[in-house]
């Protein structure tokens, strides 16, 4: 793929993530939540950029700081991230504004490791910056899900040793 169209899917990726991050969605029980990460990291893997070829140790080291900047990133995002159970038993969540500093820090020190990386001469090319962003994406689904999976039911009542609502309701 052309750096102009690795760029596009970029920003595509970004603007629909952000949108989705501010915004209240309900979180289904799919279990394709890493497909759009996995797509992002197959496209950053097929690119020759991601390692410079002329400074192939630095390039990794660099790397790997990135890769755990999103690690940090995603855990941070979706730890930050707001669930909640409506009355229907439905999962939802949305950023709050520790999540906005989560993504500005993440940010900042994606930035800083491009600035560090560009003053020593190393190229990284659009594949880093889509490897970054599927680890980031992944972690944060994987936190969601993980944590979606702890929460208790709204209605009560399934296995859990406590009467469902609707059991305290026909006793009274």
């Amino acid at each position: 793929m052309s750096g102009l169209v690795n760029a596009l899917v970029i920003v595509a990726v970004i603007t629909v993530v952000v949108v989705r991050q501010c915004s209240a969605r309900r979180i289904s029980d799919d279990k394709r939540w890493w497909i759009l990460p996995g797509i992002l990291l197959v496209i950053s893997l097929r690119e020759p950029g991601l390692v410079d070829p002329r400074h192939e140790v630095l390039s990794v080291v660099v790397l790997g700081a990135e890769l755990a900047v999103a690690l940090v990133t995603g855990a941070g995002w979706g730890w930050t991230s707001r669930l909640w159970r409506e009355a229907d038993g439905s999962l939802w969540s949305k950023g709050t504004k520790a999540t906005v500093l989560v993504w500005t820090g993440g940010l900042a020190l994606r930035t800083a490791l491009y600035g560090a990386a560009a003053l020593t001469g190393i190229h990284q090319g659009s594949a880093a910056l889509l490897s970054a962003l599927a680890v980031t994406l992944a972690v944060r689904s994987g936190v969601l899900m993980w944590r979606a999976r702890q929460m208790r039911p709204a209605y009560g009542g399934c296995g859990d040793g406590m009467p469902s609502q609707s059991a305290w309701k026909d006793r009274v």
